[in-house]
């Protein structure tokens, strides 16, 4: 075992180091000390090709650019011998928030602790709070207090919708909800503090670190704010833009992406991004863009927009039989190859032959303001760009000499996808928590095919047992432990598996931590194939090795 110093503690102890993918480390301590020890090193003096790191209750998840660099961290991390204060030590960051103490759970939390109402209220109150980590939403800090007075079980039925500014307790735990979301912890009052704020720099009121004294209250002043989440991606048609595209028909779905938002996740930020990177990068090289520029992913097709201005343009990703009309005629547009779009003219982009996500990128790039560094859209923070709808304009940005058109290329699109043909295999490596499941678990996951259900989203494929099982023999995965898992850092490609024992592979728009054990984690270079896959595809999985 590795100690990592804790000044004011006991020495804290590196676990285990586990593999979270081929790009990942995920490191288990013995104690929250510990944790926040580690966390703050790693933050101070990134390792090489550090990319992210995020705290939670037990563990700390370290990500890096590439594989090599995970590699070669792994030892590093276990020799470190770090110091930092204990919890709750003296700290210049001192926040006050103001709580009504009128929270529909109040009066249970004072039967469960034993306190009544107004010994949980003086409980709450009387000691100062630590934020020791982030995650399940922007703003969200997991906030630790001075003793376990107030330790409560959540909720066993969880809410569908917990209002923005609850203020809540679950095991040892004290939390603000930023937004309105679905919860399960116990609520004992409401603040009108804002724990997320992108017109505040930084947006999070809280973080790792950071200490809280709550103040009663009998009534909550509001405070005056934009309080916006989301950027206007456009006026309509007429606004002074050169270049614009505007949005006829946005078809099922239509999003503004790019490479994404990388080491937010302390904020409870996550990556995001274009889900087929691959393809997204191909728009922008065909017309000459930098690889972060901004492109239109859409869902099964049915876009369809208005050109003002002379637009150089490229479909990349799902294949489609793209149309241009208007007063020059009707023509088709190639896939792959960077074409022209004149002023007045409409683009008509219909369901895909092959794939799911279609990508549209345009000469310059689409000159929306970013949030957070990134213009990419968010669905499961609420962060970036509105989803794109009728009326929608999309201005397109300088174009410069350094825009050098890029000649035809192949489609990325996977061969198995065009051909449709079979199972499509997605590669993977064990673990972090595949010691959560039984050994027949692993030989389940890899020796049956499994379906891609209706359900799945940016967020995740969620996976079914095949759809033509005649035989009965497809089985979910099964658990050899019971009981929860403290929350932890999860990665995109992370098969997180629920109670059901139906696995479901994280995408773009992932939260940034999970409570279900995530038995496996898929390979970038297999996620773009992931994210093209349709509702009803059949998948099958294959084991590598992380080294």
């Amino acid at each position: 075992m590795t100690p990592v110093s804790l000044s004011g503690d006991l020495p804290g102890k590196v676990r285990d180091i586990r593999w979270a993918g081929t790009q990942a480390l995920l490191v288990d301590l013995d104690s929250l000390n510990a944790v926040l020890a580690l966390h703050s090193h790693l933050q101070e003096r990134p390792l090489e090709g550090q990319v992210d790191v995020l705290a939670a209750a037990e563990t700390v998840l370290v990500v890096f650019r590439s594989s090599a660099a995970a590699r070669a961290a792994r030892p590093v991390i276990a020799a470190l011998d770090v110091a930092a204060p204990a919890i709750g030590a003296a700290s210049a960051d001192l926040v006050q928030i103001e709580v009504v103490y009128d929270g529909e759970d109040l009066t249970e939390v004072g039967r469960l602790t034993g306190l009544g109402v107004d010994g949980v209220i003086a409980a709450h109150t009387d000691q100062v709070w630590t934020a020791a980590f982030g995650g399940f939403a922007p703003g969200f800090a997991y906030m630790v207090g001075e003793h376990d007075g107030l330790n409560v079980p959540r909720r066993s039925t969880p809410r569908t919708a917990v209002p923005a500014g609850s203020v809540a307790l679950a095991g040892n735990f004290s939390a603000v909800y930023p937004r309105r979301s679905p919860g399960g912890w116990q609520l004992i009052g409401r603040t009108a503090a804002r724990l997320w704020d992108l017109h505040r720099s930084p947006p999070a009121l809280l973080r790792p670190g950071m200490r809280v004294q709550y103040l009663a209250v009998r009534e909550l002043i509001e405070t005056s704010s934009a309080h916006l989440n989301k950027d206007d991606v456009g006026g309509p048609r007429g606004s002074a833009f050169p270049c614009s595209l505007e949005v006829l028909s946005p078809g099922p779905q239509s999003l503004l992406q790019d490479l994404g938002r990388l080491g937010l996740g302390d904020l409870g930020v996550s990556p995001s991004g274009a889900a087929d990177l691959v393809s997204a990068r191909q728009a922008n090289r065909l017309v000459g863009n930098e690889p972060g520029d901004a492109v239109v992913e859409m869902v099964f097709g049915g876009l369809a927009v208005h050109t003002t201005g002379e637009v150089t343009a490229a479909l990349t990703g799902a294949s489609v039989s793209a149309r241009i009309t208007g007063p020059y005629g009707e023509r088709s547009a190639p896939m792959c190859a960077g074409f022209a779009l004149h002023t007045g003219e409409e683009l008509h982009i219909p369901t895909p032959d092959a794939g799911l996500r279609t990508y549209l990128a345009v000469r310059g790039g689409f000159d929306v303001p970013p949030v957070l560094g990134s213009r990419a859209t968010d669905l499961l923070s609420g962060i970036g760009p509105e989803p794109l709808s009728s009326g929608s304009v999309l201005p397109v940005g300088e174009v410069t000499r350094g825009h050098v058109v890029g000649e035809p290329e192949p489609s990325t699109l996977p061969a198995e996808l065009v051909k449709d043909d079979g199972p499509v295999t997605l590669r993977f490596v064990r673990g972090p928590r595949d010691d959560w499941f039984t050994f027949n678990s692993l030989n389940t996951l890899t020796g049956q095919e499994w379906n891609v259900t209706a359900e799945s989203n940016r967020v995740g494929l969620r996976l079914g047992l095949p759809i033509e099982d005649r035989a009965g023999k497809a089985q979910p995965l099964e658990r050899v432990r019971e009981g929860e898992l403290p929350s932890e850092g999860v990665v995109a490609g992370a098969l997180q598996v629920p109670p059901s024992g139906l696995p479901v592979l994280f995408l773009a728009d992932h939260p940034v931590t999970g409570g279900y054990p995530v038995i496996g984690v898929v390979v970038p270079e297999d996620l773009p194939t992931a994210a093209q896959l349709r509702p009803g595809a059949a998948v099958r999985f294959a084991e590598v090795d992380p080294g």
